[in-house]
């Protein structure tokens, strides 16, 4: 995989732009602490095939893009709690700064309009991309995400148990078979991950730039941002919602909430699909993001 540079709104962020340069874009903004790497390349390529050119990055704190050390290591644990008693959260950065930095990465590229897939922290920061810079949206894939409405259902204790004890330090691979592990519980049930498919890629990832401190303060921006229904009702994009049936961090009733929030949004369920993008749905999830992308009509 051939990577690029971009200096964006101070920092820089990683990313990789494959498919014809002529295409219509999609941006497809990734989850918490994920790589850009955790988009499976076989769905990069089915998108690339169904005609459009795909920008995937690295948000910032995670992977190779810019690391904020000096900004300290938040308690999630601690974190949570004051979130559940309506405690504020005073995050390293937000989401609309996240959300900044797409826009940045296009500006940087020179693409004025894109379409905007984002599965779970990266759907919310998706949802603020689309309500703040609706200029630059030609439309919105909104996956596996929520709206921050508390009156939903939180994730399966196993699942919570995986996001609120992820280690900082430890031995390599203890540290890879607890990624494993993790992947396994929050994974598609329907669509399995192969072991050694897994492995490889959470190692790789691992070596790639494994950095858990990263993933704390991003968890810190989801926790502080809130409640986003009243910024959804702001979005004019063209909105798919794609939801695993399965999902035991963000539950489906997060996916429907999304989809009751924004206008004319359209909601896909999927049976056996989790909190994951296995190999599996590739092909029924490309064809749906390329579906609705493509009846957007373009202004000139």
């Amino acid at each position: 995989m051939q990577t690029d540079q971009a200096a964006v709104n101070g920092i820089s962020i990683t990313y990789e732009d494959k498919g014809p340069k002529g295409a219509p874009v999609i941006l497809l903004v990734m989850g918490l602490g994920g790589q850009l790497t955790l988009w499976p390349d076989e769905f990069v390529d089915a998108l690339n095939e169904r005609g459009f050119r795909t920008i995937r990055y690295d948000n910032r704190d995670v992977g190779l893009s810019t690391r904020f050390d000096a900004e300290g290591v938040p308690n999630v644990k601690w974190m949570i709690v004051k979130s559940v008693i309506g405690l504020p959260i005073r995050p390293a950065y937000t989401l609309a700064d996240m959300a900044a930095d797409g826009i940045g990465l296009l500006d940087h590229l020179g693409i004025k309009r894109a379409h905007i897939v984002g599965v779970s922290m990266g759907g919310m920061i998706s949802q603020h991309i689309a309500a703040r810079y609706p200029e630059r949206v030609l439309s919105l894939t909104s996956v596996m995400s929520t709206t921050g409405n508390r009156r939903l259902p939180r994730a399966q204790k196993q699942a919570m148990q995986v996001l609120a004890n992820r280690p900082m330090n430890g031995d390599k691979e203890a540290l890879i078979a607890y990624s494993v592990g993790a992947a396994r519980v929050i994974g598609s049930p329907g669509y399995p991950a192969a072991e050694d498919r897994l492995q490889r890629r959470v190692r790789a990832d691992f070596e790639r730039g494994w950095y858990p401190q990263g993933v704390a303060r991003q968890m810190a921006a989801i926790v502080a941002d809130g409640d986003r229904r009243p910024i959804l009702k702001d979005i004019k994009a063209p909105t798919l919602v794609i939801h695993g049936e399965d999902d035991p961090l963000v539950p489906l009733p997060g996916g429907r909430d999304t989809a009751a929030n924004i206008a004319g949004a359209r909601l896909l369920t999927i049976p056996g699909m989790g909190h994951d993008l296995p190999l599996g749905l590739v092909d029924t999830m490309a064809d749906a993001i390329a579906e609705h992308a493509k009846a957007v009509a373009v202004p000139a």
